[in-house]
């Protein structure tokens, strides 16, 4: 069994708001017994290496952080700052273990666009990566929710292409999960027959249409999922930090 805390959409960007609040719930998934911290993209607001700077010093000290790029990360700035790797262009994707469990962390940005996509050379990766797994258990992971959450925003700028996933996920059914990010809302849905879990905003949260015309609710505590993985099996908890 694996149990995975799951955070996304920092969005770090030099105030003093929004590092308090990335400190807070840090400071307290340190109190936490997960294995791994999965953190979903947008960990920069405008992908400046001082922004991630700060992600770094912050995400010191605790259980290993397994992240992944969001439209408004850049590539370069995330690989030098967060991975300590040569600053490069192409698609940031890794494998990682937690237990028994496979993690693959995929890149869906689009370099200068707020709309996700799967390019060929992630695509080949994940299917090469699932391939040498075989039957071990699997999970997905990127930034770009791959199916409709009926707001505005972000199906305005959601992952395109989805059905290029969905060929890989029809090949491979070891994977059984995708984590997300980039909604600002905690949402469950399924895609390709497995359950998309999207994680809130440690930033703010995305008021749905029907809660007001403000789209987001700067005022709502940050919050996070938790993913307990028991074999093919997964289930996940919502929690607000105060």
């Amino acid at each position: 069994m694996a149990l995975l805390a799951h955070i996304s959409d920092l969005h770090i960007d030099g105030t003093e708001r929004g590092e308090d609040r990335a400190r807070r719930v840090l400071e307290h998934l340190r109190g936490q017994p997960v294995d791994a911290v999965l953190l979903t993209g947008d960990i920069a607001d405008h992908g400046a290496e001082s922004e991630y700077e700060t992600a770094r010093r912050l995400l010191a000290g605790g259980p290993p952080v397994l992240a992944c790029p969001g439209n408004h990360d850049d590539r370069g700035a995330f690989r030098k700052v967060l991975l300590d790797a040569p600053a490069a262009a192409t698609p940031v994707n890794r494998l990682h273990r937690v237990g028994d469990l496979a993690v693959l962390l995929c890149d869906s940005t689009i370099p200068g666009r707020a709309e996700g996509r799967l390019d060929e050379q992630t695509l080949a990766w994940m299917r090469s990566t699932l391939d040498d797994l075989g039957d071990a258990p699997a999970v997905v992971a990127f930034h770009h929710p791959p199916v409709p959450l009926h707001h505005p925003l972000p199906d305005s700028m959601a992952l395109t292409e989805p059905h290029a996933l969905a060929a890989v996920l029809d090949r491979h059914p070891n994977v059984i999960g995708v984590l997300t990010g980039h909604a600002h809302t905690a949402a469950a849905t399924t895609f390709a027959g497995r359950p998309v879990l999207c994680a809130p905003a440690v930033t703010w949260t995305l008021r749905l249409p029907w809660e007001g015309d403000d789209v987001a609710d700067l005022e709502a505590p940050p919050a996070l999922a938790y993913h307990v993985i028991d074999g093919d099996r997964i289930v996940t908890h919502y929690r607000v930090v105060p």
